[in-house]
């Protein structure tokens, strides 16, 4: 047991409500327990608890580390895997809208280099998502 808390209801419906916001949909959540290294000096894993969803090609991993403190990363596949730029969270709200916004990014990004006449050369996007912005609160 590593004492480190699950996330509660209020936590789990805040994530769900900024999705909401977010995808204008229901997304499903679901828990998990994800195993981090959580001192940069120890090779030591530490069980912490997670939430993670799918939409749109991306797959979205939110991880308590501690009492009100949070990571989150993205990814499309095992090999690209994106972070926020900032290692912890004290604020769970501003953890998700910071990755929902690196994500919508990232789309645009890929979205617009597949329709430059510079980007995937006719082969295809490796995501077909629709772009809608950045998350506003």
């Amino acid at each position: 047991m590593t004492g480190i808390p699950d996330f509660t209801e209020a936590e789990c419906q805040l994530v769900a409500k900024t999705l909401d916001e977010r995808y204008g949909c229901n997304v499903p959540m679901e828990g998990a327990d994800v195993e981090l290294k959580l001192d940069p000096d120890s090779d030591r894993l530490t069980a912490c608890p997670a939430l993670y969803w799918s939409q749109r090609g991306a797959e979205f991993v939110v991880c308590k580390v501690a009492p009100s403190r949070f990571r989150a990363l993205f990814f499309y596949d095992s090999g690209e895997q994106f972070g926020t730029g900032r290692t912890e969270y004290d604020n769970l709200g501003d953890c998700v809208v910071t990755l929902l916004q690196v994500q919508a990014d990232e789309a645009s990004g890929r979205a617009g280099a597949c329709q430059s006449s510079r980007g995937c050369g006719g082969g295809g996007c490796k995501s077909s998502a629709p772009y809608d912005g950045p998350i506003v609160i």
